[in-house]
């Protein structure tokens, strides 16, 4: 039976996150089939994960891939899509919902989804409301990166923060579908025909950007982008990565955060755009820096982060 969602679920080391998410799902199976791979997890996971799919009894419309290395987050969601493709003997479902091994859904967030896009045939991609287990919603539609959005970034000032408050990334929680640029990749429903016209994510990115940078191709060959808040799915931030894990102490984030952005910018605004895109974020954070100190305030940043964007960007080679 060909359904109507593939899901695709990329799983590094965190296979108990991925049999809730699992659990979660069984209640929707009818109209989803689901690949689960793992990234070359080394830790047990594969043969956790099988011998879970087993003792749920979800071989029907579970099916799970085994890699030998870990290309990254793009790289694992190609792979997972490619495989259900096979599955389904070529034929596509209707619709691929990419979700992280660290969520599970609410009931009704798959449906919430299904019928938005059957009611708006002219988008092409549509992102649920992220949430903390006790409902209190999270980030997840966001603006396009952008030189603006860099300079706000950096500096923090209130003035400036409110003349690009159009061009800041992050925007305020809200609880009414409404139209956005990129949505979050932790659960993330697309429309076939997107793949039509812009292929598979990018697997140059390992981690992070990488649903920034498809949400926009498709926006560039003319399909739209919702924020659907009717679907429900819990995020637990960060547990799969350990990069963006909230209520600890900042981490330093890895070189690869680095690489994407300088992708993202590169591959689509272009080498000079992205200089000084570098250059205004450099003197803003670095005047932050000096006014959080001054006035006191928290140290809520990554550890070395001016120093690890200075070298990246400027002192090493530029690839």
């Amino acid at each position: 039976m060909t359904r109507r969602v593939l899901v695709a679920i990329v799983n590094y080391r965190s296979a108990d996150l991925v049999i809730a998410c699992l659990r979660s799902l069984a209640a929707e199976s009818k109209r989803l089939s689901v690949v689960v791979v793992d990234n070359a997890s080394g830790d047990g996971s594969a043969e956790r994960l099988t011998a879970a799919i087993e003792e749920l009894q979800c071989g029907a419309w579970v099916e799970f891939l085994a890699l030998d290395r870990n290309g990254g987050f793009a790289a694992g969601n190609n792979a997972a899509v490619r495989r259900g493709l096979e599955l389904a003997d070529g034929n596509w479902p209707e619709f691929v919902w990419y979700l992280n091994p660290d969520t599970y859904v609410r009931a009704g967030a798959c449906a919430e989804l299904l019928a938005f896009l059957d009611a708006h045939p002219d988008v092409g991609i549509v992102g649920s409301r992220l949430e903390d287990p006790d409902g209190t919603g999270q980030a997840s539609r966001y603006r396009f990166p952008s030189l603006a959005g860099e300079l706000e970034a950096g500096f923090r000032l209130g003035l400036l923060s409110r003349l690009l408050a159009a061009k800041v990334v992050d925007t305020p929680l809200v609880t009414h579908d409404h139209e956005t640029d990129w949505v979050a990749g932790a659960s993330m429903m697309v429309r076939k025909a997107v793949f039509d016209a812009v292929g598979l994510m990018d697997e140059a990115y390992f981690l992070y950007f990488e649903e920034t940078d498809f949400c926009l191709a498709a926006k560039r060959a003319g399909w739209r982008c919702w924020y659907v808040p009717q679907s429900r799915v819990v995020h637990l931030v960060g547990q799969s990565t350990g990069v963006t894990e909230r209520n600890v102490a900042p981490r330093r984030l890895p070189t690869y955060w680095f690489a994407s952005r300088r992708r993202y910018f590169q591959k689509n605004h272009g080498r000079v755009y992205t200089f000084w895109c570098d250059v205004v974020w450099t003197i803003g954070f670095a005047t932050w820096r000096v006014r959080r100190r001054l006035q006191r305030k928290p140290d809520m940043d990554p550890p070395h982060m001016l120093s690890d964007f200075v070298c990246f960007n400027f002192l090493a080679r530029q690839s």
